[in-house]
């Protein structure tokens, strides 16, 4: 589970923002908080605000941690972290992330600060047994460890560089298990869905339902109670060459040698009706792409107590489609973790009896410095529980909506 997650200086943040998965002390819908420890936790959130406001950046904030931990063991000497400061931060400012989460029932609080596209510190603690217990701690100096794991970072000496995370380069030069349970949250348990970058997700539905029919009849079964009125799908996966006429004419004769003696997955997919069957890729609605696309996966999040971090969930998806994917989700058993965080503007989703007020987020740029803010609707006051919050919303009673006073007549004149 995402227990928390700030950061500062990155893209549109520059002050540091924090988002809680902690729930208040609300008990409008309890029974649909998970229960850890003397914690009750959030299954779901989300984030709204005018286009430009920063939502889309929160999220790009956690991508970058987690393909940071994924990845800096990779970069080479004198390569230097992309990193993405705040426009009007100065010269050599610093950049910070820190993020809480829970895996195998343990909490976990890690983080990072970087200046000038290195790192300068770093930390990670865990929590086992109710006491906060130190693994190690990191600055421009080197590393410290826990007593519990005195000597058994040795290994990352050679290995960690100061463009290089020593999560990353600890996970996979020791054999540390908190260590590598802490870095399998970020690669396996923190699971991102961009909708402008769906072909993985695509890909992986195929081959899902070509090969597991559990998660075939699933998806189909999910698919049937959307009233999209789909019976069946078929996937087939071929084996086949690549032929010289498919290559672009740009690439070297070598290159082009080489792609021809290989061989490529050709994937087909036909979706079955009562009466007539449909080509997925080229026939069917960007729509009922989506939802192939993001079934397969959503199933596997759900049954594995994954985290899913999506930005802009409901497009191309009927209103009606995202309320049952997000009920389903709200009315998972109580023992199971999954959660969902997402950005989005439908406003329809602002329902008190669907989500609390702590489950309800805003972003909204500083007039000034153009700066991110993330703020709760638990965290305004005179905000009524029997409140019509969409309704609050569009009139802008608790900010993070666009100027909406623009004299279109008057610009067309001109």
């Amino acid at each position: 589970m995402l227990l928390e997650f700030s950061c500062s200086n990155h893209k549109s943040i520059q002050k540091e923002i924090l988002f809680s998965a902690l729930a208040g002390t609300d008990d409008t819908h309890k029974e649909k908080l998970i229960p850890f420890g003397k914690y009750n936790v959030l299954r779901s959130a989300l984030i709204y605000g005018a286009n430009g406001s920063g939502k889309s950046n929160f999220i790009d904030a956690i991508i970058f941690v987690k393909n940071l931990v994924m990845n800096s063991i990779n970069h080479q000497i004198g390569q230097g972290i992309r990193q993405n400061p705040h426009k009007l931060s100065s010269s050599g400012s610093e950049s910070s992330y820190s993020i809480q989460f829970v895996t195998k029932g343990i909490r976990y609080m890690y983080g990072f600060t970087l200046k000038e596209f290195l790192v300068t510190d770093e930390y990670l603690y865990y929590v086992p047994k109710g006491r906060q217990t130190k693994i190690f701690e990191r600055s421009d100096k080197g590393f410290s460890t826990g007593r519990k794991f005195v000597g058994k970072l040795a290994t990352c000496n050679d290995v960690l560089k100061p463009n290089r995370l020593l999560l990353s380069c600890a996970a996979n030069f020791s054999n540390v298990s908190e260590i590598i349970d802490a870095y399998r949250f970020f690669v396996e348990e923190l699971v991102v869905y961009n909708p402008l970058n769906q072909n993985n997700w695509m890909n992986y539905s195929l081959y899902q339902m070509n090969s597991n029919p559990q998660m075939k009849n699933a998806v189909i079964t999910l698919m049937q109670d959307l009233g999209t009125g789909i019976k069946d799908i078929d996937v087939t996966i071929d084996t086949k060459k690549i032929e010289s006429f498919q290559l672009p004419d740009f690439l070297s004769e070598e290159f082009k040698n080489l792609l021809l003696k290989q061989n490529i997955d050709a994937i087909t997919a036909k979706v079955k009706y009562d009466n007539f069957s449909t080509d997925l890729m080229q026939e069917e609605s960007v729509g009922i792409r989506k939802l192939f696309a993001l079934l397969c996966p959503l199933i596997d999040i759900m049954a594995n107590n994954k985290t899913l971090i999506c930005d802009e969930l409901e497009t191309s998806l009927h209103e009606a489609v995202l309320y049952k994917l997000i009920n389903v989700f709200m009315n998972l058993p109580i023992s199971n973790n999954s959660q969902l965080f997402f950005t989005t503007h439908e406003t329809g989703l602002l329902d008190l009896d669907i989500f609390r007020r702590d489950q309800i987020w805003f972003t909204e740029l500083t007039p000034e410095e153009r700066s991110t803010v993330l703020y709760s609707l638990a965290e305004l006051k005179n905000v009524r529980k029997d409140e019509k919050y969409s309704k609050g919303y569009i009139s802008g009673r608790y900010g993070a909506i666009p100027m909406l006073n623009v004299d279109f007549a008057k610009i067309l004149a001109m």
